[in-house]
């Protein structure tokens, strides 16, 4: 069955807008609702929105008509080993987005950001128990990396060269 994203435009917009609060808030509770007991809890931590400011980072959110259906954000991090690194942060569709490429849109606008902005990589972290994020990643052409931070949510960290 093809994609249905006929009606889903994706736009750059302040991270403190009452839509992205919405989502970031669906996105965290499905987070600690579905997190792998056997990891112990989730901690729930937002990205503050000043990170979200161009020229070192953005956030966008999918819209289907006027509802928001899905959301993301890119941030700079300190660069290694001569890496330019933008990190993907609350990449989240909800339910009645999903299975539209949402994400998909998400993240092509993230990345086409990042190059905008500069880096030589964007890395994000995710957990192993998101098998469907996992594949999209991969499938875009990241790969593992050693882990670059110390988020307790994450069980896999990945990179994709954009230079």
């Amino acid at each position: 069955m093809p994609e249905d994203r006929s009606q889903v435009s994706v736009r750059v917009v302040p991270a403190d807008l009452p839509e992205v609060d919405d989502l970031l808030d669906r996105y965290l509770d499905e987070r600690e609702a579905t997190f792998p007991s056997a990891q112990g809890s989730y901690a729930r931590k937002r990205t503050p929105a000043a990170e979200f400011v161009p020229p070192n980072g953005v956030f966008v959110v999918a819209f289907d008509g006027d509802t928001a259906v899905g959301c993301g954000g890119l941030r700079r991090i300190p660069d290694a080993d001569g890496d330019v690194r933008f990190e993907v942060k609350h990449v989240f569709v909800a339910p009645e987005g999903r299975g539209r490429g949402v994400a998909t849109a998400v993240m092509d606008v993230l990345e086409a950001a990042a190059v905008e902005f500069g880096a030589t990589g964007v890395v994000l972290d995710t957990n192993d128990s998101l098998v469907a994020a996992g594949a999209m990643y991969r499938g875009r052409g990241y790969e593992r990396v050693a882990a670059f931070n110390e988020n307790p949510n994450a069980t896999a960290w990945y990179r994709k060269p954009v230079r």
